[in-house]
């Protein structure tokens, strides 16, 4: 999966708020089907969606588009796929899962609609919104090919606040845990790890410390719900140039130590060694990833 910074959740029935977010540069859009629709409105939002997508790919080749239907326990999703697989598509956001049984029921619609309706390489972004899938996070995250994120629940109101009863702090410990299982679980089978919302829509700074930490832990980008939020994350999760720089003559430096039969060098007054240059390489084609330079 792209190393997506920023997944933005725009309400299926409203078509506008999707031609907004992919003017605010959204990585990512989610046309959400499940807990912004009502229910009356269900039916014609599977419409909407349908074109939305069409219309969205039309205006840009690299956006991910995204689709979150209703949980498989509605009887709905079936309807939702038929009307939304398409080749415009990137991909399910696939709610609700608890653990790799359910996986494989999304997978088998997935395999289905992908043939009946022309598309192909669908890939499942799993939010973790239940006990039983922080339990079962690693199961989930091996359960098929087709699954390419997780992410890390955080939420001050949602299922996972509800289902957990935390009550949430502004500097997110009460989630911390929760958060590390679905990271691990990403690393060990090389999925791109999400965190989750930060709610409070006008609180920009806070929006930047919240999506920092989560940096810091070693997510890779974030969801969100409001279009003013892109440019926060994508400051945050975007190398920078001096952080580009720093980690190639890291690389240069040991490269050199060991043609001269070096393991270890001193590095702008730090010890370094092989592994220190692992890293950074891992990091840098993370990097360019991100800045968009192997497109």
């Amino acid at each position: 999966m792209h190393p997506y910074r920023s997944i933005l959740f725009v309400p299926a029935h409203k078509p506008e708020w999707a031609r907004k977010a992919l003017a605010s540069g959204a990585d990512c859009i989610v046309v959400d089907l499940e807990d912004s629709v009502p229910v009356d409105l269900k039916e014609s939002a599977r419409d909407t969606a349908r074109k939305t997508l069409a219309e969205l790919r039309a205006e840009s080749e690299h956006v991910g588009l995204f689709v979150r239907p209703n949980a498989l326990d509605t009887k709905m999703s079936g309807a939702d796929l038929e009307a939304v697989v398409c080749p415009e598509l990137t991909g399910l956001f696939t709610p609700k899962i608890r653990n790799a049984t359910d996986v494989v029921r999304w997978e088998t619609l997935i395999d289905w609609f992908e043939a009946r309706n022309g598309a192909e390489g669908l890939e499942m972004i799993v939010p973790v919104e239940m006990v039983d899938a922080i339990t079962n996070a690693f199961e989930i995250a091996s359960a098929s090919p087709r699954v390419g994120a997780m992410i890390g629940p955080t939420s001050e109101h949602a299922d996972i606040a509800r289902a957990v009863g935390y009550r949430q702090s502004r500097e997110g410990s009460e989630t911390l845990y929760l958060r590390s299982r679905i990271l691990l679980a990403c690393r060990q089978y090389g999925l791109h790890a999400l965190t989750g919302l930060w709610e409070d829509l006008g609180d920009l700074e806070g929006l930047r410390a919240f999506a920092d930490y989560g940096l810091q832990l070693g997510f890779r980008g974030q969801v969100l719900i409001h279009p003013s939020h892109v440019p926060v994350v994508h400051e945050v999760y975007t190398p920078s140039d001096e952080e580009v720089a720093y980690y190639e003559d890291l690389v240069a430096t040991m490269d050199r130590a060991v043609a001269e039969g070096h393991g270890a060098v001193r590095f702008r007054g730090t010890h370094v060694d092989i592994a220190h240059a692992e890293k950074a390489r891992d990091w840098l084609a993370h990097a360019r990833l991100v800045r968009g330079e192997m497109r």
